[in-house]
């Protein structure tokens, strides 16, 4: 059974799910979907063509499917999908796709938006993904599985996040970020691999060893690096998670890739 404040606005048009929480000062739109448990909690809009999914949950002031900042937006009906169970927390923004975009932002399943964090227009983010307070990113990021963003950083438009990577708070990315890399700085700068991810992800020594052996024959030998490239995979490349971040840095990118700088070191070496 659903529970629905007198003082919210459920729009004709949209589809609730079963037992839907919508508290009080709420808007909703003619062409939202809400699925199954969803709580909104108080003062939160949803708008545009808007699915959030089971369990999910949004936080006083949150606003989700809105129109894109975008000055070529022209009331196009893209849309906006927020997978099972994310948190999206109070004063969030999570804004629709554009028409010259892919047409859609989506945030996946179990994600943790913290306070004041903007997503923006054709916005791609995995699932598990954290993103801690105040974080702002530009159109057609993307951020895969499990990737941890700190507090106040401010990713630039068509940067790729890899999976399980870690941006460091304040830290301003302007290129892409290798899986399991850990970036900080401003401007953010490759400080090593993400030690504490890959050990929560179960990891063991030799595996993380073997990890760190092709990071530094990736990102501290001299050379060119597409020769460091494919010497890192033909001696690591049976190895997964080298093979994906081989993979990744291979692929097309808009903003090329941020590296290390020698002056930078890895907080397990310096331990």
């Amino acid at each position: 059974m659903n529970s629905i404040h007198p003082s919210a606005i459920v729009a004709d048009g949209a589809v609730l799910g079963q037992n839907v929480e919508i508290g009080p000062w709420c808007h909703v739109g003619p062409d939202v979907v809400l699925g199954d448990g969803v709580c909104l909690v108080s003062h939160a809009v949803v708008d545009g063509h808007t699915r959030l999914g089971e369990g999910v949950t949004l936080y006083p002031f949150a606003s989700v499917g809105l129109p894109p900042q975008d000055l070529k937006y022209r009331g196009e009906p893209t849309r906006c999908e927020i997978g099972a169970r994310t948190r999206i927390r109070e004063h969030c923004t999570v804004h629709r796709g554009t028409a010259t975009g892919s047409g859609i932002t989506r945030v996946g399943a179990e994600c943790l938006l913290m306070a004041v964090v903007h997503i923006a227009h054709d916005c791609v983010l995995g699932d598990g993904v954290i993103i801690a307070n105040n974080v702002v990113m530009g159109g057609h990021v993307t951020i895969e599985d499990g990737a941890v963003i700190g507090g106040s950083a401010a990713l630039h438009q068509f940067v790729r996040i890899g999976r399980g990577a870690m941006v460091g708070g304040v830290s301003g990315v302007e290129a892409d970020v290798i899986p399991f890399g850990m970036v900080m700085g401003n401007r953010a700068r490759l400080a090593g691999l993400n030690i504490v991810g890959l050990r929560r992800r179960g990891l063991d020594s030799a595996a993380i060893r073997r990890l760190r052996a092709a990071f530094r024959l990736l990102f501290q030998h001299e050379g060119v690096f597409a020769a460091r490239v494919g010497e890192t995979r033909m001696r690591y490349g049976d190895d997964p998670i080298v093979a994906e971040i081989l993979t990744f840095i291979e692929q097309p990118s808009k903003r090329g890739l941020i590296r290390r700088e020698p002056r930078l070191v890895e907080a397990d070496d310096a331990a």
